[in-house]
């Protein structure tokens, strides 16, 4: 009898001890939204179908693409898929700003929290001064954005975390934008693309990062500072190379408020990736 209770202390001990060894922030993960980039080719034509799924696996937030929202809008609102987040066309911050009042205004209506530029498109970047000037018009939207009452943030890919002096370009970006008005979603799986750590960008931007993206890589791509990775590179949350709970632990010490699963290619449905991933974070 003594030894069972004995092997049942050293089990318990066990048990608690590799709890214990789980970051608490990473365990305190309570809320996972998702992307619906990564069901775009089959949300149009199944918009109630795909979100109820969605939802079934258990995502409670989500962030969508203004391209084709009123498509989908009728059937998200049958859901209790909340919308925090809204990635709008890049166009509207670089040429259309004339256009942006009426857009945020909608945006508002619909609920969201936050406006993301989602992407710089290869032709439109470049070096430090670039950077600058990028800087400088997400200066005048934020203050739009923040009128309106929603905030603004930058999405990261790859390309800003090319060296620049004793930082990067993202560096060079974040420090050129007020903080009051331009906040980061950061895309962890593009960080860790580009050879840069996402701990070390949470550590270094802690309460400037309320967005960010959870996405993985699998071994063996080459650091890179653009998007030309192999479309099989892309993994679910718990496949690949980064370290997921050290990440989310310096998430939640940096301020991060809501997390989105994405996926930007899947080897299938991407509904099964999704809940894959979903998995993985619940066993944190």
């Amino acid at each position: 009898m003594k030894a069972m209770k004995r092997r049942a202390f050293l089990a318990s001990a066990s048990l608690t001890a590799a709890a214990a060894a789980i970051p608490a922030s990473a365990k305190a993960l309570s809320t996972v939204g998702v992307q619906l980039y990564t069901v775009r080719s089959i949300l149009p034509e199944k918009p109630l179908e795909t979100l109820k799924a969605i939802e079934q696996i258990g995502y409670r937030e989500c962030e969508v693409t203004r391209a084709g929202i009123d498509t989908i809008w009728p059937s998200l609102k049958q859901t209790s898929l909340q919308p925090v987040s809204i990635h709008l066309d890049t166009a509207l911050f670089m040429k259309d700003q004339a256009q942006l009042p009426a857009v945020l205004d909608d945006c508002v209506k619909r609920g969201f929290a936050y406006v993301v530029c989602p992407y710089i498109a290869p032709q439109d970047r470049g070096g430090a001064e670039v950077m600058k000037r990028l800087a400088g018009t997400l200066n005048e939207v934020g203050k739009k954005c923040k009128a309106a009452g929603v905030t603004l943030a930058y999405h990261n890919h790859a390309f800003e975390f090319e060296p620049f002096g004793a930082g990067t370009l993202l560096d060079v970006l974040l420090g050129a934008a007020d903080p009051q008005l331009v906040s980061l979603e950061l895309d962890m799986m593009w960080s860790q693309v580009a050879g840069v750590s996402p701990v070390s960008v949470l550590e270094k931007y802690h309460g400037r990062i309320p967005l960010m993206h959870l996405k993985n890589v699998k071994p063996g791509v080459p650091k890179m500072y653009n998007e030309r990775i192999p479309r099989d590179a892309f993994a679910e949350v718990g496949n690949g190379v980064i370290e997921v709970p050290r990440v989310l632990a310096a998430a939640r010490k940096a301020g991060v408020k809501h997390y989105f699963v994405e996926q930007d290619q899947t080897p299938g449905n991407p509904v099964d990736s999704l809940r894959q991933s979903f998995q993985y974070l619940r066993t944190l």
